[in-house]
């Protein structure tokens, strides 16, 4: 929805008080900002998934996020492309509906709602996992699983429905203290190495490019939610400035933070004679390692924070492209209601926490451990964000074609967002024959049909709601 159009969506000073519309302009840049970089949660990528990135890439891991950064930075250009001209909860929703059509619209809107959902469940089983060691290790109890989910969610359910202020400050506060303490080990760490320069990451000794690659495929991964700010249009102060940077500078605070903490834990870990390939709480064994068990034990309050603020984030997200969804009549009217107090999509922010919390808990009911189910929820997430991400880069140039504005810099921008995208799907379905790509095992499979039938059966609801409702797109006054 691009302001030079008719029925372009530009807060005002008076939208706010429009019966059913969210609270306007009352976020800050770095509340924004705090959306963006909580659902990424980096801490949670060196505790959780650096070791699984140095088995594919060695002493190239650096390579492989600095790969990640140049992509995502690509696919943040095209966004931006939108976000410069228009703002509304609709997130990339909007913005592919406004490039291509609205069945590509749908069909991006529909798996985003999977990536944010599903991002939300793989959290929020982190939480109950981290929560259980530490409530072990300070109490020596241990609490059910689906307790914990209830926990979680319903203090998500809860920040997320009073305020949306509340929410963005909530989780800029545990996101930094989070990134803080592991970036404060990282220091640690390097200085018990006397700042050593490791010529092995340097020269990518033993590295392969193949290797780079593969990794670059989690990195990829780990990135994911990055654009998440784009779904506050509504709330943010300035939001065609606001916005557009958050989205381009939560990737560069990210990778910084990836790229400087994954050299210090392969640094230490390389001096410890310790394997990280096979540590499964990496930053908690280098701690101990150096003498620091009791900072062990912070990033893991540390983290399970991150856990939170990134089920809180996705909860925030998946609600408000329900609500314009709904304001547009593709889904129930009832969640297109906002609460004439708090002035949040509270019917959509009750159903969004609802889900989050019913799926982990009927995996768990079915005897699928909350890790599993973090490994399987967190895959099957990174289908919808890749899918969305290719859509708004491919809706970019043509958006910009029809406002007269295409640029040659517009097509290398969309051409080298779609091409690194691509490699995450080669990645995740896999080359018969391929040493590198390999072809998915079983449950591999299954996590492609299960995305595929979400899909087809969302989508073909979606275009009969569609086609039974002949205005459906059309946009009404502050809609």
């Amino acid at each position: 929805m691009n302001p030079e159009a008719p029925g372009a969506f530009i807060p005002t000073a008076n939208a706010g008080r429009e019966r059913g519309a969210l609270r306007r302009s009352c976020l800050s840049y770095s509340e924004v900002l705090a959306q963006s970089v909580s659902v990424v949660a980096p801490s949670t990528v060196p505790a959780a998934l650096l070791g699984l990135i140095f088995a594919r890439a060695g002493n190239a891991t650096w390579v492989s996020f600095l790969l990640g950064v140049v992509g995502l930075t690509l696919v943040g250009l095209n966004i931006n492309q939108f976000a410069r001209r228009s703002a509304s909860p609709g997130s990339l929703y909007t913005y592919v509906a406004e490039g291509l059509d609205p069945t590509a619209g749908l069909a991006a809107g529909w798996a985003l709602l999977f990536a944010y959902a599903l991002t939300g469940m793989s959290t929020l089983c982190g939480f109950a996992v981290i929560a259980n060691v530490l409530l072990k290790q300070l109490l020596g109890v241990h609490v059910g699983v689906i307790g914990l989910f209830g926990l979680g969610a319903f203090a998500s359910f809860y920040v997320a429905f009073r305020n949306v202020q509340l929410s963005a400050k909530m989780m800029l506060a545990f996101e930094g203290l989070s990134m803080l303490v592991v970036l404060l080990l990282g220091g640690i760490t390097w200085a018990s190495q006397s700042f050593a320069v490791d010529t092995s990451q340097l020269t990518l000794a033993g590295a392969t490019p193949g290797g780079a690659l593969a990794g670059e495929v989690l990195v990829i991964f780990g990135f994911s939610g990055f654009e998440s700010s784009t779904a506050l249009g509504g709330e943010a102060r300035n939001p065609l400035q606001s916005i557009p940077r958050s989205v381009l500078q939560s990737v560069v605070l990210a990778g910084f933070f990836f790229i400087s903490t994954s050299y210090a834990v392969l640094l230490g870990f390389q001096r410890s004679g310790q394997s990280l390939a096979d540590c499964e709480a990496p930053l908690t064994v280098l701690a101990t390692s150096l003498g620091w068990a009791g900072l062990g034990k912070l990033i893991d309050v540390g983290i399970l924070l991150s856990f939170f603020s990134c089920t809180l984030g996705s909860i925030n997200a998946t609600a408000r492209i329900l609500y314009a969804m709904a304001r547009e009549g593709i889904v129930s009217n009832l969640l297109g209601q906002a609460h004439a107090e708090n002035r949040t999509p509270h019917v959509a922010v009750a159903l969004s926490a609802f889900v989050t919390f019913i799926v982990p808990a009927a995996l768990c009911a079915a005897g699928v451990g909350a890790l599993d189910s973090q490994g399987y929820l967190g895959t099957l997430c990174s289908f919808g964000f890749i899918v969305v991400y290719i859509l708004v880069s491919a809706a970019a140039p043509v958006f910009l074609a029809s406002l007269g504005k295409l640029t040659k810099k517009a097509v290398v921008y969309s051409c080298g967002a779609i091409a690194s995208m691509l490699l995450p799907i080669v990645g995740i379905i896999g080359i018969p024959g391929s040493v590198l790509f390999p072809s998915p095992g079983a449950r591999g499979r299954l996590l492609v049909a299960i995305f595929t039938a979400y899909m087809a059966i969302g989508l073909g609801l979606l275009l009969y709601r569609r086609l039974r409702h002949a205005k459906v797109y059309e946009r009404t006054e502050g809609s």
